[in-house]
C-alpha cells in the first residue's frame, strides 16, 4: 500500500500536467473534497474525497481516499470485479465508479480511466467529433 495521501497527490499532479486542471476545494464542511473539472465544458471529470471506510463497505476504522471519475456503465461493471474499485460514491452510481487511492488499484489504469473521463466530460460538440 502506499503511504496515506501520495496517490492523492500523484492524481492531483497528473491532472495539472496532463489538462492544467487545478483542484477546486468548493465546500467549507468538506476541506479535502477536491474537484476536477474541464476548463472548456465547466464538467466535472472527477472528485478526490476522503470518505469513511465503512461507508464504502470497506472493512476498519478510518478514512480512504476516493476518486470518483466518470466511466462507460459496461466499463464500470468490469471494473467493479477488480481491487481497488468500489460503488462511486458521490455521483452517479450508473455512469461513475470510486477507486481507492490506496495503491491497490494498478497506478497505469488510474490514469488511463481519468483520461477517460475527461473526454466523457467533453461538451457533446467535442465528443461527436
Amino acid at each position: 500500500m502506499l503511504k496515506n495521501g501520495a496517490m492523492r497527490q500523484d492524481v492531483l499532479e497528473y491532472a495539472a500536467n496532463q489538462y492544467g486542471t487545478q483542484a477546486e476545494y468548493l465546500w467549507a464542511n468538506a476541506p479535502n473534497y477536491a474537484v476536477l473539472r474541464r476548463a472548456d465544458s465547466r464538467k466535472w471529470y472527477g472528485i478526490i474525497m476522503d470518505v469513511p471506510r465503512k461507508r464504502l463497505g470497506l472493512n476498519g476504522d478510518g478514512v480512504s481516499d476516493i476518486l470518483d471519475i466518470k466511466c462507460d456503465p459496461f466499463e464500470r461493471e468490469v471494473l467493479l470485479n477488480q481491487k481497488g474499485f468500489v460503488p462511486c460514491y458521490y455521483l452517479n452510481k450508473t455512469h461513475w465508479i470510486g477507486i481507492l487511492l490506496d495503491g491497490s488499484a494498478d497506478r497505469s489504469l488510474v490514469f488511463q480511466l481519468i483520461d477517460d473521463s475527461y473526454a466523457l466530460a467533453a461538451s457533446k460538440a467535442k465528443r461527436s467529433k
